[in-house]
């Protein structure tokens, strides 16, 4: 057949949109450009002279069987297209920081603050004295009163609050930083880079292992502003090694008259015994150990919004609240109410283990895992008997570069089934009306129950009896 009698037989714009199966979605724009797609997809098939391909996709020989491909094919592009932009998903991987996933997931608390910021709000309204208010009085006080600091400041996000603590100390003059901590904290944003933005100028000191106190002191200079400490969240160093405390550099800092700039990245908001990790540094310990300033993130350990949270004595403060790039940085509305009622939860004895999403995670029990596990089991096996649903235990990251190299207890369970390989059941999960992320090894599919909620099992469940084994 000529390729012109083939383009003949594609169906009319008009007439494919009247199609029946078209009549539950409406004909509107996205409709019709869904079509259009689809259908110049087979024009560029067949112009190509593709034409086993375009038989074997669309059965062109058959006009009937051809429509009523171009037909689904059209509503399948449509339902992608309806899907594009953020959609919630069960998080199966076992990573309670899982940065492609949106880091921690906010509290009840939190989400139902959202919702009443999202409409008009006393955001920036003093209701006593109809004035105008500041938003920072809704999370410095809190913020104050849960670390014991002099004062504070958040921004959005952990980057943007190092930048700023830079901009405001030491612009235009040097800062010292161990080689050792010269790091790249995510998307590619590396500290130098960083410091070089805030006006600054980078002082490395000691090497790559080892620095000691000498060095900082050996390169203190008239030029010298500030001294920055950064805690190395995605990676350790072992072996050899040396680096100086917190305390020993607020001592030299202070005799030098410098500012001790702290970046902590994940931001431990728990005494340290609270955690089943160790190595992460303590936000209220950073304080204690005489950091002018601390910062970091409100969307890792501490299990509120993206943000960057900056704490510290209001000598050094107080220039950051001035400076013009701070409104530049300043929080939305949604994540001020986000970040509000995490801190709340802190501020309530015992909540937050039980409350943030994320410390419930990582903190989770085997035990707690092992019930989880077994009940995620018993839903599958319930709702159908294809698959072989098998426990495993499995050690797990943190994620978010906190407790880098250390793995956390816990279990999984493990799916296969006749008729579908373990990459097609992960890819089917994936692409589901609710999608489970889970994560594949030695030929198997896992889901790790460390990071699906008690209340999403049930789900989790459903989505694996939808899944048909692929006809032979």
């Amino acid at each position: 057949m000529e390729l012109q009698e083939y383009l003949r037989r594609l169906p009319q714009m008009d007439r494919f949109l009247s199609h029946p199966l078209f009549a539950s979605v409406g004909r509107d724009g996205r409709l019709k450009e869904a079509a259009a797609c689809e259908l110049e997809r087979l024009r560029d098939l067949l112009r190509r002279d593709e034409i086993t391909q375009a038989q074997q996709l669309y059965r062109i020989d058959d006009a009937a069987q051809m429509e009523e491909i171009l037909v689904r094919r059209t509503l399948m592009r449509l339902q992608e297209m309806e899907r594009h932009g953020l959609r919630r998903v069960i998080n199966g991987t076992g990573v309670a920081l899982h940065t492609n996933l949106g880091r921690a997931p906010l509290a009840k608390e939190a989400v139902e603050a959202v919702q009443v910021a999202a409409g008009y709000s006393n955001l920036e309204y003093d209701l006593e004295t109809g004035a105008r208010g500041s938003r920072g009085s809704h999370i410095e006080p809190l913020l104050c009163r849960q670390f014991g600091c002099e004062d504070a400041l958040a921004v959005n996000n952990n980057a943007a609050a190092i930048l700023l603590a830079l901009r405001a100390a030491a612009k235009g003059g040097e800062v010292l930083l161990s080689r050792g901590e010269l790091v790249e904290i995510g998307d590619g944003f590396r500290i130098p880079e960083i410091l070089a933005e805030s006006g600054a100028v980078l002082v490395e000191v000691g090497t790559t292992n080892r620095t000691h106190l000498r060095d900082y002191l050996d390169a203190v200079t008239p030029r010298t502003a500030a001294i920055l400490k950064v805690h190395t969240s995605n990676f350790k160093v072992v072996g050899f090694t040396s680096e100086v405390s917190v305390r020993e550099l607020a001592a030299a800092a202070t005799e030098k008259g410098l500012p001790l700039i702290v970046d902590l990245g994940s931001g431990a908001a728990l005494p340290a015994q609270e955690y089943p990790f160790d190595g992460e540094p303590s936000v209220q310990q950073a304080l204690a150990d005489g950091a002018d300033i601390v910062c970091f993130s409100g969307d890792k350990l501490l299990g509120g919004p993206q943000a960057g949270i900056l704490l510290g004595k209001k000598r050094w403060m107080e220039p950051m609240r001035r400076c013009p790039l701070t409104r530049a940085l300043r929080l939305d509305k949604l994540s001020i109410a986000a970040l509000a009622a995490t801190l709340e939860l802190y501020g309530r004895e015992g909540a937050a283990k039980t409350s943030l999403p994320v410390l419930e995670s990582v903190c989770a029990s085997e035990e707690t895992l092992l019930r989880r596990a077994k009940r995620l089991q018993e839903l599958v096996y319930a709702k159908t008997d294809r698959y072989q649903a098998e426990l495993v235990r499995r050690k797990r990251p943190v994620g978010g570069g906190s407790a880098p190299g250390q793995l956390l207890d816990g279990w999984a369970v493990s799916f296969q089934a006749e008729g579908i390989s373990a990459v097609e059941l992960e890819q089917a999960l994936r692409q589901g009306s609710v999608p489970v992320i889970g994560y594949l090894a030695d030929k198997r599919f896992f889901l790790d129950v460390a990071t699906i909620r008690e209340e999403e099992l049930e789900e989790t469940a459903c989505q694996l009896a939808q899944i048909q084994p692929k006809k032979s």
